[in-house]
């Protein structure tokens, strides 16, 4: 399935509390199709990076378990 304009200009976009008002920050959106949008939040207007529900289940698993961590 592709994701289209229309649902990504429609999604409900979402970023965490802690970016506070900055704008520095990630945003995501669940998509139709089991889809998962990520996008700048600085950059909204760019195309977003749209991955499977299961790449971005593993991103946050690893993400809790530290695994990104600089």
């Amino acid at each position: 399935m592709e994701v289209t304009k229309e649902q990504l200009d429609n999604a409900a976009w979402r970023k965490a509390t802690r970016s506070g008002d900055s704008g520095d920050c990630l945003e995501v959106a669940p998509l139709a199709g089991g889809w998962v949008g990520i996008r700048d939040s600085e950059h909204p207007e760019k195309p977003p990076y749209v991955v499977s529900r299961s790449v971005w289940n593993a991103f946050i698993d690893g993400a809790k378990k530290g695994e990104f961590d600089f």
